[in-house]
């Protein structure tokens, strides 16, 4: 709990007005971590098949490797720094470290404890065997015997540490040992082997066969006869044959945490592109932030180590289980349906199976829910514009595509076609710059216009428009959608997106294109909210319609669902309307810094998060405006950083059929009781369980079943 004694009257008159008490935020780190918590707790779920378990367990890991790289990096800096604390809750940064290594090491615990004593035991049972170098029989030994000296021996480079090799530079979140060594004269020396990262991290070794190819070592989706051995565990085993002349005293596996946060400094770089590719690699080795080590390690190589990366104690963490354990994500692949989720088909709309596409467009906008619904949708309208002889030009936002990207390939072939093709890619798009730097090469090598985007700005917005000559004259189409053009992330996360010939909204998108791809300048727009510009001022006009509605009707009503709710302003202007009577529902997945519940002041306001089996990621803004109803979809999250910093984009749905089907399925969110958590006034969550009688809603199941459906609009 982040304060258990909040007082009852917490501002006064004057106070009131501005509502700036720090008591009246919550902190953003910490309410990261009750996200996260939130995470392991679907990890430890044993109602979860085993396999689901586990992806959760890799995604809570990865989350706090992240976590470390970009947030607590920040929070070091400005503890160094003696920098004063800048949020709204005014907790100082000395106070965040020590708060969050107390619940970062009470979470790490349990995760250890549920991975050693349940998790990883039950996977045995039922074939899923991840082993010890000590588990696996003579036969098992004398196998990976040879494919140790063949396959892993040729690439592993052991570096002295003595006053001729100074202590080596270590990547980020690479696997390596620490190794005490004692030559024939007794002279004690260290040394360095990093794991390779080159191959794979697991090993499948056959438990019956006498014979298997090194190739069909790395990964074999077949697992019922095989025995899985984490890379460095085998070379753990023969770290002896790497120091001749040596005896290894003791060996230590450890990980460190660098900073990734690094900043570029856009108005100095002649080509931003370069500077990216710059940014990757200095990024690789930051600086430290968090050093893992295995429990059990000599104390000896512990010091040893803190010592030469000139760590605190408080960077330190003993870790019982894998290290890196977010690679055991790659084992969810292993083909052992009966431990996973059962596997579900998307549905496709009718627009999509016969007829016209463009005249079903004209005719009426397409919404799309995905998972629910394929993301296959969005891949054929762009294939199908990439082809169609009567489009003339497509201009398209890429963030995160993905690896192998079905629609770069379209822009591609798009091009090849004669089409006019711009693709404005964000290269600061973090941890996915390498990628989208080599797609956007790729894209110009073939004629496509790629535009890197602005100075300052990174460009989320999610984006296509298609201009189309037609009988009646050129007619524009385009999608907006609230998450990135990524297949593989469509299956996982749940995301919106409408596609639309709505003249107003294809030319705020047309104008909006010209802004990110030229000097064009624009502040408002005919129907889209853009940020940085009318964004937070348009939601701030809705909040303060909705009080003046309210005050006249009594109906008041405003619901936001997003990832983020961080942004003071709008933290704010959201407890004045719910002091002035409206009702404020608020589904926040991930961090949320208001204090929903407060004694007169958040009173009017509920707040709830879901987490399942899918990651909540669409952002919707509904004001009830006096039974009329205003909606907004799109790609902005309530953060300082996406109002200020980011092109954003949120379009209004102005199909009255379709922004009721939409208001339903909000609604159903909000009623979740099975998967949801409900936000108390002290920042801790309490899990939300039908009660007697009540009926039981896990919203995400509920789509599921709506998938068959056609929406009545």
């Amino acid at each position: 709990m982040i304060d258990a004694t909040l007082p009852q009257n917490l501002c006064d008159a004057e106070e009131l007005k501005v509502l700036s008490r720090p008591e009246l935020y919550l902190n953003r780190e910490i309410s990261w971590l009750e996200f996260n918590a939130k995470v392991l707790e679907e990890a430890t779920d044993p109602s979860l098949p085993l396999l689901e378990q586990l992806k959760f367990l890799a995604i809570f890991h990865n989350n706090l490797d992240e976590f470390f790289m970009v947030r607590v990096a920040n929070i070091l800096r400005q503890y160094r720094g003696g920098a004063p604390s800048a949020a709204p809750d005014r907790m100082t940064p000395a106070k965040q470290l020590a708060e969050i290594r107390r619940r970062v090491v009470k979470l790490l615990a349990r995760a250890q404890e549920h991975w050693k004593k349940r998790l990883n035991p039950r996977l045995a049972d039922r074939g899923v065997r991840i082993v010890r170098y000590a588990d696996l029989s003579d036969k098992q030994r004398r196998f990976l015997d040879g494919y140790f000296r063949n396959e892993i021996y040729p690439v592993l480079t052991p570096q002295a540490i003595d006053p001729g090799h100074p202590f080596p530079t270590i990547s980020n979140t690479s696997l390596n040992f620490i190794v005490q060594l004692r030559s024939r004269d007794g002279i004690v020396r260290f040394a360095r082997l990093k794991c390779p990262s080159n191959v794979p991290r697991f090993v499948f070794v056959p438990r019956n066969k006498e014979a298997k190819t090194y190739a069909s070592l790395g990964f074999n989706a077949h697992v019922r006869d095989d025995d899985i051995l984490p890379i460095e565990d085998l070379v753990r085993e023969y770290l002896g044959a790497l120091f001749p002349g040596n005896e290894v005293v003791s060996a230590g596996l450890f990980r460190i945490t660098r900073n990734t946060d690094v900043e570029i400094e856009e108005d100095e770089a002649d080509d931003l592109l370069e500077a990216v590719k710059e940014l990757v690699e200095q990024r690789r080795f930051g600086d430290v932030v968090r050093l893992e080590i295995a429990h059990g390690t000599a104390a000896e190589l512990s010091s040893f180590l803190t010592k030469r990366l000139g760590l605190q104690p408080f960077q330190i963490y003993k870790v019982k289980g894998p290290l890196g354990f977010s690679d055991l994500l790659g084992l969810y692949g292993v083909d052992r349906p009966c431990l996973k989720e059962e596997p579900f088909h998307p549905r496709v709309p009718a627009a999509f199976q016969e007829g016209d596409l463009y005249a079903h467009i004209r005719n009426r906008d397409i919404f799309l829910f995905h998972p629910y619904e394929s993301f296959t949708p969005v891949l054929e309208f762009i294939r199908r514009s990439c082809e169609d002889p009567s489009v003339i030009a497509i201009k398209q936002t890429l963030y995160r595509v993905g690896k192998d990207s079905p629609i770069v390939r379209a822009l591609i072939e798009a091009r090849k076609r004669g089409k006019q093709v711009t693709a404005v890619v964000e290269l600061k798009a973090r941890f996915d710059e390498e990628r989208n730097i080599t797609w956007a090469e790729e894209m110009e090598k073939a004629g496509v216009n790629v535009v890197y985007g602005l100075v300052g700005m990174k460009i989320h917005a999610k984006l296509c428009l298609v201009v189309r000559r037609e009988n009646e004259g050129v007619t524009r189409y385009a999608h907006i959608g609230t998450g990135n053009y990524n297949p593989s992330t469509a299956k996982m996360y749940t995301d919106m997106g409408l596609i639309t010939a709505n003249p107003d909204i294809c030319a705020d998108v047309t104008d909006l294109f010209n802004v990110m791809t030229g000097y064009a300048q624009r502040e408002r727009y005919r129907r889209l909210l853009v940020s940085p510009h009318s964004l937070r001022a348009s939601l701030l006009e809705g909040i303060s319609r909705e009080i003046e509605l309210h005050a006249e009707h009594g109906n008041g009503e405003i619901i936001f669902k997003c990832n983020q709710l961080v942004d003071k302003t709008l933290i704010r202007a959201l407890y004045q309307a719910a002091m002035r009577g409206v009702r404020v529902r608020l589904q926040i997945r991930g961090i949320c810094c208001l204090r929903p519940g407060l004694p007169g002041i958040g009173e009017r306001i509920e707040a709830t998060s879901i987490v399942g089996r899918f990651l909540e990621h669409y952002r919707a803004f509904w004001f009830g405006n006096n039974g009329e109803g205003s909606l907004y979809i799109g790609s902005a999250d309530l953060m300082p950083r996406n109002l200020d910093r980011r092109i954003e984009v949120l379009t209004p749905i102005l199909d009255p059929g379709l922004r009721a089907f939409i208001r339903s399925l909000l609604e159903t969110h909000l009623r979740d009781n099975s998967q949801a958590w409900r936000l108390l006034p002290d920042g801790s969550y309490q899990r939300l369980k039908p009660g007697k009688g009540e009926e039981a809603v896990n919203a995400q199941e509920r789509m599921l079943e709506l998938r068959d459906w056609n929406p009545p609009f």
